[in-house]
């Protein structure tokens, strides 16, 4: 398995997606779409818009939480069988 995760540092959202992968010792790549260049475009080219944080789990993009809801945890737990 081969994680991606977009984010940038104040990002809420993009801080609680990296705790749950923490807590659930899942690895992963960070990219920071603040400091790595062409991140935020790469990003808009693959969901259409800014939004993060993001997931590409071997190569398929996912966004992790809902506007409004945050992290969406039992649907994430779900995707990495983890409880």
């Amino acid at each position: 398995m081969e994680l991606t995760l977009y984010s940038a540092s104040w990002c809420r959202d993009c801080r609680e997606a990296k705790r749950f992968l923490n807590k659930h010792s899942i690895p992963f790549t960070e990219i920071d779409i603040e400091t790595t260049p062409g991140a935020a475009d790469k990003v808009f080219a693959n969901v259409g818009k800014r939004a993060i944080p993001q997931f590409v789990l071997d190569g398929k993009w996912i966004q992790p939480y809902k506007p409004g809801r945050g992290f969406l945890h039992a649907e994430m737990s779900e995707l990495f069988s983890v409880t």
